[in-house]
């Protein structure tokens, strides 16, 4: 039994430790992507444009159609392969095939081709795009519980050096030494304290839920990120200004590249809408047999038929006249003989030249050209918001650091001031109105400084991120 309950507890051990797998940024954007539910449906966006580029390919080779019949007929007609009036029940058999290739169309299939083709790789770019968003969104969900974990351990730290305070005042008022009133007031403030780490520990709990709703993880249980060294050195992290950092994205980014694509699309749906103004020709064939149940051969010998062809009048009355024929012997022509007998060929040369068609051929071409100016203006757009968005994040990131570094000392002047007001307070000569606002102004001080450095770390990775490299929180 003893055996047994060690083995029980070491796959346990072994199932909580790996249940509790510790994630890194990497490791998460690696699982959305390729877990992602949205991701999914836009490869499957990707797929479909290929197999458009596919079948615009295949529409250049010629088109072969079969066709069969088979049918009876009742009444007078004409036999389409005796070419003689038909009585009595026809069966008839037709069967066909047909090709037509096309000689010159204006280029409109091989301009559809190029056309496709562009599309196709718009689609592959708005793909990493929509990955590209997907990493972003994450990185910042990241930073987010990395944000949150810090403002809990800020708070529970206070909260923690507020306790001892209290604890000690409690023993100063029960000997007397010191009146209740300061002690209320430092109670009030314990209790604003752990509002504040409640507000934190709630908050760390949605970024969390926030992380694993991206990530499709069904339950926040046993999620653990990875924290790294978050430390910022003493050069700054942007070492690139925004024209170079535009630059490079302008030629990698992929919101560009599709922009680009699309109106390489337009320009040649434009040539595509011009050559139907041309004469089209096309190569056309057919081959056909068939079986007809009235066609017939003679076979055999004679049949000597009388036949009435007419009366006289004699003296014993009306008297009818008759004479002999020779009629032949007929049978069916087998099916297989007729279907070798009726073969028809055809071959053919169409071509079509557009007169007039109601202005519609110029009203098409009018419509492509808009398309044409307005993929223009979509490029020029997406270049615009590229610029601002990466000036943006620069004049952030530097603002962010500015920050930073002056928060830096305001950290120390206010951690100084506050352990002066703490020694006084403790010798009974600072009271705990002052001795309360020391530290909310050491708390103060410790937030600016965490906002300003995670800002500062976002932007700095979204600035990265646009120079090509891939998402990381490891500083350099």
């Amino acid at each position: 039994m003893k055996k047994y309950r060690l083995i029980v507890i070491c796959l346990a051990l072994i199932s909580t430790l790996k249940a509790q797998e510790v994630w890194t940024l990497e490791k998460c954007v690696e699982y959305a992507l390729s877990n992602n539910i949205q991701v999914k449906q836009q490869l499957l966006q990707v797929k479909s444009q290929q197999s458009t580029v596919l079948q615009d390919q295949l529409n250049m080779l010629p088109t072969v159609n079969g066709f069969a019949t088979h049918g009876y007929n009742w009444g007078k007609t004409v036999d389409r392969y005796t070419n003689s009036f038909a009585t009595k029940r026809v069966q008839t058999d037709n069967f066909y095939l047909s090709s037509q290739l096309s000689l010159f169309d204006g280029f409109q299939k091989v301009n559809r081709i190029k056309q496709s083709k562009m599309d196709l790789q718009a689609a592959n770019y708005d793909n990493d795009k929509f990955m590209d968003d997907i990493s972003l969104n994450i990185a910042t969900a990241y930073l987010q519980i990395l944000f949150y974990k810090e403002v809990l351990k800020t708070a529970e730290n206070q909260l923690a050096a507020t306790d001892l305070q209290v604890a000690r005042l409690h023993k100063m008022v029960d000997a007397g030494a010191l009146a209740i009133g300061d002690l209320y007031n430092l109670q009030a403030q314990r209790a604003t304290e752990n509002v504040s780490v409640v507000d934190a520990r709630n908050n760390l709990d949605l970024a969390y839920l926030t992380l694993t709703q991206m990530l499709d993880l069904p339950s926040v249980a046993n999620f653990e990120i990875e924290k790294p060294d978050l430390e910022i050195g003493n050069q700054p992290a942007v070492v690139a200004l925004p024209e170079q950092i535009y630059g490079f994205a302008l030629e990698n980014q992929p919101v560009i590249k599709g922009a680009e694509f699309r109106l390489k699309s337009s320009e040649y749906a434009l040539d595509q809408v011009r050559g139907s103004a041309l004469p089209t020709l096309s190569l056309q064939g057919s081959l056909g047999t068939g079986y007809s149940g009235a066609a017939s051969q003679t076979v055999g010998g004679y049949d000597t038929i009388t036949r009435v062809i007419g009366y006289v009048n004699s003296p014993t009355g009306v008297e009818n006249v008759y004479t002999t024929v020779m009629s032949p012997t007929y049978k069916d022509n087998p099916f297989h003989q007729q279907i070798k007998d009726n073969v028809n060929k055809s071959l053919s040369f169409n071509l079509s030249v557009p007169i007039f068609n109601g202005w519609t051929t110029r009203a098409a071409i009018s419509k492509a050209k808009i398309n044409v100016e307005n993929s223009k203006y979509a490029l020029d757009l997406r270049k615009l918001e590229l610029r601002k968005t990466i000036e943006q994040a620069y004049a952030d990131a530097k603002a962010a650091l500015n920050k930073y570094e002056s928060s830096i000392l305001g950290v120390d002047a206010a951690r100084e001031s506050f352990r002066y007001a703490e020694q006084k307070f403790t010798v009974g000569s600072l009271n705990s109105v002052d001795y309360n606002n020391s530290k909310i102004n050491f708390e103060k001080a410790e937030s600016n400084l965490l906002q300003s450095k995670f800002e500062f770390i976002f932007k700095s990775t979204v600035l990265d991120f646009y120079m090509g490299k891939p998402l990381s929180l490891k500083r350099k």
